[in-house]
């Protein structure tokens, strides 16, 4: 019998393999061990991270330097001693310190201005320019997530290669064709219970389907799915509990993605958010600074705990953690103590092979798009980034086009 690499991990953690094969020489399984673990190493994870409300990018990546920003925000602006200084002219919000160790350290990435052109001040219509990645009105009814799982979907394959986790409404992103991705609040999700009567089946049973090719495609579509339900209880059982995650509910959501990472359940892309989704906690028309400062403070604490939960055990080479929110903030503050729906807006990428620093130039504050910070960078450029030089997929045929790379990863 022919064993991959890849065949020989997934067999024998779901306890396949070992059981019904011979026994192997000592070397020659030291070897394949050696070897299944580098394949997994390979196995690249997107983590993506929904802002929802319109994030304040002016006072998430902060121009302190800036007079304009100064006489723009007189209960708002942050100052020179309050922020997380990046350099001479920028610095993180006064909540970010996690960022700000995380950025000193060559992990986060921050990509600044980014944008799409006519974009809307309309929260739904602006998250679903960023949902479907088209930058007009479209009436395709897939998600660029759920466009990513057709294009890698495989016959038999049992679980999408996509996840939403979270408690919210499963975001249209994830609109697929030909799949059906899961939303997922907990790994215990993915785990199966037996009938009454009934043993699991195993890999080992996958072609006792006889002539039958229906009979045959349950039989390997529940083994499959019992394999992935004994890996995901074995890494629930070895979860210590929490290993160092805050008590957000976005720490508790990446913890979820950590954990099935680990039980290498063959999903690629994950996608969480943040604000509650629809008009969510980033929109602060009236008293902006405490709220926002709650916001960021969930944000930077919760990545940066997943970010040292996956270098801790070896992982973080492999994933790839990207925000965004459907627009930024107006440069000038309102008479209540908050701000209006904007246009570009900073995001981030962090993980063991971005490139660390900023990419791009901080948009100008003096030569605005009606009151509001310009784009200069399409987000499907960073799209087709994470989707063509980190997954290695074909972004032309995701996206409908072709988008020059940001350079932010050392891929």
């Amino acid at each position: 019998m022919l064993v991959t690499r890849r065949r020989f991990l997934k067999t024998s953690l779901g306890g396949g393999l070992l059981a019904a094969a011979p026994p192997v020489p000592g070397f020659l399984l030291r070897t394949s061990l050696r070897a299944a673990a580098d394949d997994v190493r390979d196995g690249r994870i997107l983590v993506v991270i929904q802002l929802s409300g319109g994030n304040d990018g002016l006072n998430t990546v902060v121009p302190y330097a800036d007079d304009t920003y100064a006489r723009s925000r007189p209960t708002l602006r942050l100052s020179a001693s309050q922020v997380h200084k990046i350099n001479g002219q920028l610095g993180f919000h006064p909540r970010m310190a996690a960022f700000a160790r995380l950025y000193d350290e060559g992990l986060l990435s921050v990509v600044q201005g980014v944008g799409f052109p006519n974009i809307s001040g309309n929260h739904d219509a602006a998250m679903r320019t960023w949902h479907s990645a088209a930058s007009e009105a479209s009436d395709n009814p897939t998600g660029w997530i759920g466009r990513t799982a057709d294009h890698v979907w495989e016959r038999c394959e049992g679980l999408a290669k996509v996840a939403f986790v979270g408690p919210i409404r499963q975001p249209f992103a994830m609109n697929a064709a030909r799949v059906v991705p899961p939303s997922i609040r907990s790994p215990r999700d993915l785990t199966l219970h037996g009938l009454p009567g009934q043993s699991a089946v195993t890999p080992g049973q996958l072609h006792s389907g006889g002539h039958n090719p229906l009979l045959a495609f349950v039989r390997e579509s529940m083994a499959r799915s019992h394999a992935n339900s004994r890996k995901v209880r074995a890494v629930i059982d070895a979860d210590t509990g929490g290993m160092g995650y805050p008590a957000f509910g976005l720490a508790d959501n990446l913890r979820t993605v950590a954990q099935l990472i680990r039980a290498e359940t063959g999903i690629q892309v994950f996608f969480t958010e943040l604000g509650g989704g629809g008009i969510g906690g980033f929109d602060n028309h009236a008293n902006q600074l405490g709220n926002h400062c709650a916001m960021l403070h969930e944000l930077s604490e919760s990545i940066a705990a997943f970010v040292d939960d996956l270098k801790q055990d070896g992982l973080l080479d492999r994933v790839l953690v990207m925000t965004f929110s459907e627009f930024g903030r107006t440069i000038q503050e309102n008479g209540r103590r908050g701000t209006g729906h904007g246009k570009a807006a900073p995001l981030f990428m962090a993980g063991g092979k971005v490139k660390g620093g900023l990419v791009g130039s901080h948009p100008s504050l003096t030569e605005s798009d009606g009151g509001a910070l310009a784009f200069h960078t399409d987000f499907r450029r960073v799209y087709a980034t994470v989707l063509d030089r980190w997954l290695g997929f074909d972004s032309e045929a995701i996206l409908g086009g072709v988008f020059e790379a940001v350079d932010a990863l050392h891929v």
